[in-house]
């Protein structure tokens, strides 16, 4: 399996990194290795100061798929999660400086967390809320209203240029609030009302 990952999704995110707004989304991977085990915690790594947390929708892929039509894509997918997308900033910095490949920053081990699926049914994919909470307090408070490019178009997108098979996970972007975590840090993600996920920083 394979995780697909779009930046740049939420118009406030990209202002508050001060990054160009795209005229497609930005893609790029993670490994398998990156996924945290489930119940374990996260590590910050040694070769990074400024990891920082940054909370988005999932979807998991259910049958193969390559170059989909935006008005078939909902039969690719039939459950939604929520997950971190965990972004060593002060390497990704160095990285985009050099015009070098962000791999390092974003596709480190322990560096995707992955919570738990629901059912699509259960949502309204257009008006999704979700929210990230760091020792109990909001931190990131997103709906997919607010995507650039909602779920269907950005499997669409995707399929041109990779095959998507049964298993693999999409990250949909992440909205404004991006920040560092810190030891002890507890991160909790909530979607519609659900909790999909806890972890501890170490």
């Amino acid at each position: 399996m394979k995780i697909i990952c779009i930046g740049r999704n939420y118009a406030k995110h990209i202002a508050e990194l001060a990054n160009e707004r795209p005229e497609n989304p930005v893609v790029f991977l993670k490994p398998d290795s990156a996924i945290l085990p489930n119940k374990n915690p996260f590590f910050i790594p040694p070769f990074s100061d400024d990891v920082h947390y940054e909370v988005e929708v999932l979807v998991k892929i259910n049958k193969v798929g390559k170059h989909i039509d935006a008005k078939f894509a909902h039969k690719y997918y039939d459950e939604i999660g929520l997950g971190i997308d965990f972004t060593a900033r002060d390497v990704q910095a160095k990285c985009k400086e050099k015009g070098l490949p962000w791999e390092k920053a974003k596709a480190f081990d322990g560096s995707a967390v992955v919570g738990n699926f629901y059912p699509k049914e259960e949502f309204d994919l257009e008006n999704l809320q979700f929210q990230l909470d760091k020792n109990d307090e909001v931190v990131q408070d997103g709906n997919t209203q607010s995507m650039l490019w909602k779920i269907d178009e950005l499997i669409a997108y995707v399929s041109q240029y990779f095959t998507l098979k049964k298993g693999d996970i999409l990250f949909t972007g992440t909205p404004e609030g991006v920040g560092k975590v810190k030891e002890n840090d507890v991160l909790t993600g909530v979607l519609a009302g659900k909790k999909a996920f806890q972890i501890r920083v170490k």
